[in-house]
């Protein structure tokens, strides 16, 4: 009985031993993964992280090598003076080093500030790391997002679609900005459309402004990384050019619908389309 004790303890401090020695260099590792995450926008950064010959999956299903890795970052656009800023930290680290190979699997967080409040990212990352001159870079690496609750979501797209009314009502372009995709399209009920740019300048000469933008019945459809939005408000244009002793233009009710889309930050409106019961507005 005795025996066997001691062959079972023998076995279990073994295998602690060897799962010990699995990672010698974990510390390194896990400094250099860190390092790295806290100066994602320093070229200087990627070209010690990546090694020459890296294969890069991102978790939009594009394959990248590390000359394409430094192409996005140095050709990525400076960031403006208010704009929302991602954070991103590692949890759960898991270290196996294999000699002068080592594979480091995390779960990779980030988090945008937003007006808004915080909206947070998570990816299952896992990368292959090889020792050559005594340097540890990246040879293959493989990210997959991780699907957000869908509360989450919900919550957080209600709290974007709050937030660009209001910038729509106080005619606020620069926060109006920073919720719409480039790409955004507003699709009015005569027809014709307006894009971020148009909506942008019609708001900032005043050829666009509302004295009410109300919203009700908002109901919310999550599909993955989309959101579909739709409700009803009641609106209320200002005369323009403002006319004296001329009020503001009837009170209307709008039917809209509101799409949005994450891409790994912030939820940001592509497309809107309205409609109401008079075509003379919009």
């Amino acid at each position: 009985m005795k025996l066997s004790c001691m062959l079972i303890l023998l076995v279990m401090v073994s295998a602690m031993t060897v799962h010990a020695q699995r990672a010698p260099d974990a510390a390194e590792l896990n400094k250099l993964l860190n390092d790295f995450l806290a100066a994602t926008t320093d070229p200087a950064m990627h070209e010690r992280f990546w090694a020459d010959d890296l294969i890069y999956t991102r978790s939009a299903g594009r394959r990248v090598s590390k000359s394409e890795v430094l192409h996005d970052i140095r050709s990525a656009p400076a960031p403006k003076p208010g704009d929302p800023k991602t954070v991103y930290s590692a949890e759960d680290v898991r270290i196996q080093q294999y000699g002068n190979t080592a594979i480091v699997a995390f779960r990779l967080v980030g988090t945008t500030t937003t007006e808004e409040g915080p909206q947070v990212t998570r990816f299952l990352n896992s990368g292959t790391f090889l020792k050559r001159n005594g340097k540890w870079q990246v040879v293959n690496w493989q990210a997959t997002r991780m699907p957000r609750p869908e509360e989450d979501s919900k919550k957080e797209v209600m709290t974007t679609f709050t937030a660009l009314f209001q910038s729509l009502l106080s005619a606020d372009v620069k926060r109006l900005t920073s919720l719409i995709d480039p790409s955004f399209i507003w699709t009015h009920t005569d027809g014709h459309q307006m894009s971020r740019q148009e909506l942008i300048t019609d708001l900032t000469e005043g050829r666009l402004k509302y004295s009410r933008l109300e919203s009700d019945k908002v109901t919310i459809n999550v599909y993955g990384d989309t959101a579909v939005l739709r409700g009803e408000s009641v609106r209320q244009r200002s005369s323009i050019p403002a006319t004296p002793g001329k009020g503001d233009e009837t009170p209307f009710t709008a039917f809209y619908t509101l799409t949005f889309v994450n891409q790994g930050g912030p939820w940001k409106a592509v497309a809107m389309h309205t409609g109401t019961k008079v075509s003379t507005q919009r």
